[in-house]
């Protein structure tokens, strides 16, 4: 499979609308119970461009076949150099090495940026694909909230993971300023 990451362009949130509305509708892989319109991807692609934090895809024969990207961990000056990532696939891209080719894209555009740490949170559903992909990319376990997501009539956990990328002494990175 020969797959580009590039950044996403305002042409490519459509796929990835798509992409994210089935994890949205179908699965617990995310909280959110209502699909992001392309408006609020637009939105969001703004903000990130803004803010100097990548927004890839994954290219396939001209295809987008998923997407990661990076956003503040919160609002606060302390953190501007932590940021938390999130990454989905086509289903039918899954286990193609698409996943990883994305996630060490953003891993690399994070660290060029000043970004120290990156942080996932991965509801554990109980499909091991997203902690594998994960910690092959060397991040590790960080803690667990138990109990804290309600979907599809489950109760579920979420793992924290964190990938610490240099040494944040020698971080100038200012997220959004």
């Amino acid at each position: 499979m020969r797959v580009e990451i590039r950044q996403a362009r305002p042409d490519d949130l459509d796929a990835v609308e798509r992409i994210y509305a089935h994890y949205v509708l179908t699965g617990v892989a995310t909280f959110d119970e209502h699909p992001p319109e392309c408006a609020d991807w637009l939105r969001t692609h703004s903000k990130l461009a803004a803010a100097g934090l990548p927004f890839l895809v994954a290219e396939e024969r001209g295809e987008v076949i998923g997407y990661a990207l990076a956003k503040p961990w919160r609002d606060r000056p302390a953190y501007r150099a932590t940021a938390e990532e999130s990454i989905y696939l086509a289903p039918e891209a899954a286990g193609r090495g698409a996943g990883t080719a994305l996630l060490t894209t953003l891993l690399a555009d994070c660290a060029r940026g000043g970004i120290t740490e990156v942080l996932a949170v991965i509801v554990d559903s109980g499909d091991p694909a997203s902690l594998r992909l994960h910690k092959r990319c060397g991040f590790v376990e960080s803690g667990r909230l138990a109990r804290v997501g309600r979907k599809h009539g489950r109760v579920l956990d979420t793992v924290l993971l964190q990938c610490s990328l240099g040494n944040p002494l020698d971080s100038a990175a200012t997220i959004g300023a």
